[in-house]
């Protein structure tokens, strides 16, 4: 039985994938910061961990908890919407430190024991904001755009290995918090510049009239990670969501 460490379970994409590869027979370590916030149904084939991807000792424990690791999801990421003058320092390094360096963190963490097995697989997921600009995502975008440019080298540092990276690019989704959560989050960090008041009610107002059905769904990205997991000839980007697949193709 194989098994796959995924980061970030406890809401979106990260638990749609769990359910997704319990249901095909897999042996899943479901990690979030706190193990309580866990919806997932029990399964003997579940283990659920503590870890927080930006805490040096959370990551070694909870690798060590989970044993060979087959597959790796760097799923674990955090949103932020508001222009770039209403965007502090603290709030870029909070964005890089989750969505960059964490990933980072995890691959360095699980990879040794990878390179000596002679295989394994890295799926680390960024984002189609990566692949067209998009105005108020400019902080955000640019941990993404790193964190996808540090997969692309990475997948050729350790292909010799016998280890595959593959880089999954979900689109823009209205049903995860990154959308239902944005004007809190804005809030609770001072707001955003009046000079910009315009352009944010109608981004608000876009994802309202949004159906929720719109765009990349969370089972689009759970069986783009399947397809990266199992298909050696998966290609190295695998966009998730008709609005991702549509972007890929102009970009």
């Amino acid at each position: 039985m194989k098994t796959i460490l995924i980061t970030g379970c406890s809401t979106g994409f990260g638990l749609e994938t769990a359910r997704f590869f319990l249901e095909h027979d897999w042996r899943v370590v479901a990690t979030m910061r706190n193990p309580l916030d866990s919806v997932l149904a029990p399964h003997d084939q579940l283990t659920v961990l503590a870890l927080d991807v930006t805490d040096p000792d959370s990551i070694a424990a909870a690798v060590e908890a989970a044993g060979p690791i087959d597959v790796l999801v760097n799923n674990a990421g955090i949103g932020w919407l508001n222009a770039h003058e209403g965007t502090s320092d603290e709030t870029i390094r909070r964005l890089f430190a989750t969505n960059t360096f964490g990933t980072m963190a995890m691959c360095r963490a699980i990879l040794p024991d990878m390179r000596k097995r002679g295989e394994g697989t890295i799926v680390n997921v960024t984002s189609s904001v990566t692949l067209k600009p998009l105005a108020l995502l400019s902080a955000y975008s640019a941990s993404k755009a790193a964190a996808a440019a540090f997969t692309g080298s990475l997948a050729q540092e350790v292909g010799s290995f016998g280890i595959r990276v593959i880089e999954v690019l979900p689109g823009l989704s209205t049903a995860t918090e990154f959308s239902t959560n944005a004007r809190e989050k804005i809030e609770q960090e001072g707001g955003f510049p009046s000079p910009y008041a315009a352009m944010m009610e109608q981004t608000f107002a876009h994802f309202a009239a949004t159906p929720a059905d719109w765009g990349t769904q969370p089972i689009d990205v759970a069986e783009a990670i399947w397809r990266a997991a199992t298909d050696p000839a998966c290609p190295a980007r695998l966009p998730a969501g008709s609005d991702a697949v549509e972007w890929f193709a102009e970009a």
